[in-house]
């Protein structure tokens, strides 16, 4: 059921999907800036299939999902915040901190919270209340005074209640590169962002690609991955279970075993039939298969290198020496290391972030985190004495530059 993958092919795959729906996200775009609210309300009936009265939940629609949600999942989602927002906290930095670099020179960082994030939640094929709970929390723990979030109707009252849990200001019954374009321009009803945080499908991606002029956004995260590195001591079950797991998600998820072992692969192809013929979700299964296989590799050595070229969303490690390759490991949005490690806990349970850069951009993106909802300003404090400490190399480069204006405003103070 696996088919032999070409590394380049792969990855060059996972990127055309993006770029060949960028005409039609355009237009989206273009009628949302034109025709705000209405454009919503439009794309709600042709593509939800819903006719909304109003796009966003009101305070007595939250209390009617927490009363229609079953008391375990509200405690579940209760635990899992409290999961993510400690591990939050530990990435957060001082407000302000100084250092005397030398006598009279103080140098800094002084670190601010966005004024306004907006998080997209994906609906349709599921819901992700666990994606509510990543996109807001870490938003909050970073000191974010307005969440606006997004996801398309109806929105599950679980999902709902997640974003109330998070802490979020503003829930809006909007799906798509609209929700986007809504987020990032601003309508009638929805307040423009300064930042666009969240996972959706190639139509939500592509439209936080263009929409960067208007409001920054996290990272490309379109339909999930997986990459697996193993050995021989891999249990082929486990592999599979992790396989079809991904694969669930979305008909353009994809899964990629790496491994020098070919017995392996055809161990796990087989069992990845078994559990495949019991799954709920074989529909979308099967098409997402279709993106899928494994990489025959020359050595343990040999599949690093494979999976860094690949920089999956989520690695999972299942070798019988798991930190001597998680060390050579450089390019992943999150590591599951070890064969009792599977990628639902990240999603769902251990507190790190599941919102991650897809398509190989984990070669030069972190997964989402506190960083993401902050910006740095130096700082610099320089008294008399320390004004003379580097007053002349400033005036020498200054004057060097030819900017004697500003060798002047040095030179002014020392006198």
């Amino acid at each position: 059921m696996l088919k032999e993958l070409d590394v380049e092919a792969w990855i060059n795959g996972r990127r055309q999907g993006l770029t060949g729906v960028y005409g039609t996200v355009s237009e989206i775009i273009d009628n949302v800036r034109n025709n705000g609210d209405s454009a919503l309300y439009e794309y709600a009936k042709k593509f939800d299939k819903i006719e909304l009265e109003h796009l966003r939940v009101t305070e007595d629609e939250i209390d009617e999902a927490y009363n229609s949600v079953e008391d375990r999942l509200i405690e579940c989602l209760t635990q899992a915040e409290a999961r993510i927002a400690e591990f939050h906290e530990f990435q957060k930095h001082d407000d302000l901190w100084l250092r005397e670099v030398s006598p009279g020179v103080t140098l800094g960082v002084k670190t601010t919270p966005l004024s306004r994030v907006g998080c997209y939640i994906p609906g349709g094929r599921a819901s992700y209340p666990s994606t509510a709970l990543m996109t807001a929390v870490p938003a909050r723990v970073a000191g974010v005074k307005e969440i606006c979030a997004c996801s398309p109707p109806p929105i599950n009252p679980l999902t709902i209640v997640a974003f109330d849990i998070a802490g979020v200001s503003e829930i809006y019954r909007v799906g798509g590169a609209q929700a986007i374009a809504a987020m990032a321009l601003g309508t009638e009803s929805i307040k423009k962002v300064d930042k666009i945080v969240g996972p959706g499908n190639v139509f939500v991606t592509a439209a936080k690609m263009l929409l960067r002029d208007n409001a920054e956004i996290d990272f490309p995260a379109g339909p999930s991955e997986i990459g697996i590195i193993a050995d021989s001591s891999a249990n082929p079950s486990f592999v599979a279970a992790d396989i079809l797991a991904q694969a669930e998600h979305d008909p353009n998820s994809a899964c990629v075993l790496v491994t020098a072992d070919k017995s392996l692969i055809d161990a796990v192809s087989k069992e990845v039939e078994r559990q495949f013929s019991t799954a709920a979700r074989r529909e979308i299964i099967e098409k997402s298969l279709k993106n899928s296989g494994y990489v025959l590799a020359d050595s343990l050595e040999d599949a690093v290198e494979k999976m860094d070229r690949i920089a999956p969303e989520h690695l999972s490690i299942q070798v019988a020496d798991t930190l001597s390759v998680l060390n050579k490991v450089h390019n992943a949005g999150s590591i599951f290391a070890g064969p009792y490690t599977p990628v639902a806990c990240g999603d769902y349970a251990s507190g790190t972030n599941h919102v991650l850069p897809t398509a190989g951009y984990s070669k030069i993106y972190s997964g989402l985190n506190v960083n993401h909802f902050c910006k740095t300003s130096t700082v610099q404090i320089v008294d008399r004495e320390g004004l003379e400490e580097i007053g002349d190399i400033a005036e020498t480069l200054a004057t060097a530059e030819g900017l004697i204006a500003h060798a002047e405003s040095v030179k002014i103070r020392r006198k």
